[in-house]
């Protein structure tokens, strides 16, 4: 299937008008899909495995921001550090320490967010609710090269859209806590192709779409 892009403008009419950022889930997509909507001024795009950002990265624009959104391996975190825009899946400090221990070898401050545990699936990455309201403000400061910018949740996967509201609420909910009681967070990401209208209306400021716009995969959910 080619980039739907009748469906790429709709969406982005959509978002602008609520001003939320929309990331295009590019894993598993050719380079050629990915100049199409960059010729349509997309600039943010968002991956799943280190490998193929990197070979992405090294031949497309410079002035693409990269999105990494897949599970992060603290012995990855060097390959990519030195342009990656918005890190989404931290899902310990022992990761956040590494992304800041390796941001300081290349005098940068990375962007991150927190990645919640919300859904029931056991297959999700994340802090659970306590594990992020335990989290000490003194030791987060002490991270100079990293920015913890918001949070970020996956829903269940299921057409039962009372329970995936559910879980954004929840998320939301710790989103305001959580900025409550350490510093104010701004960006709150939630919601993919097939749950994105109802994390719009929870709160989310930021939606990883990719199968709306390239094509389903086989792992179609993930995006």
């Amino acid at each position: 299937m080619a980039v739907n892009i009748t469906a790429y403008q709709s969406l982005i009419t959509e978002l602008s008008a609520k001003k939320v950022l929309l990331v295009a889930v590019s894993k598993t997509k050719p380079i050629e899909d990915i100049r199409v909507l960059y010729d349509l001024g997309q600039r943010d795009f968002g991956e799943n495995y280190v490998q193929e950002l990197l070979d992405k990265e090294a031949v497309l624009p410079k002035d693409i921001h990269w999105h990494f959104i897949g599970h992060l391996q603290s012995n990855k975190v060097k390959s990519i550090i030195t342009f990656v825009h918005l890190i989404h899946g931290i899902d310990s400090f022992k990761l956040l320490k590494e992304v800041n221990k390796q941001a300081a070898k290349n005098n940068r401050v990375v962007n991150c967010l927190l990645q919640v545990h919300i859904a029931r699936e056991e297959t999700k990455f994340g802090f659970d609710e306590q594990e992020l309201l335990a989290l000490q403000l003194s030791e987060l400061r002490e991270l100079k090269n990293v920015s913890v910018t918001g949070l970020m949740g996956m829903a269940s996967f299921t057409g039962d859209t009372e329970k995936v509201k559910q879980e954004f609420k929840i998320l939301k909910s710790l989103f305001d806590r959580f900025s409550s009681a350490y510093y104010p967070l701004t960006v709150l990401s939630m919601g993919m192709s097939g749950d994105y209208k109802i994390a719009l209306t929870e709160g989310s400021t930021l939606v990883r779409v990719g199968s709306l716009l390239f094509g389903a995969r086989e792992y179609a959910h993930n995006s």
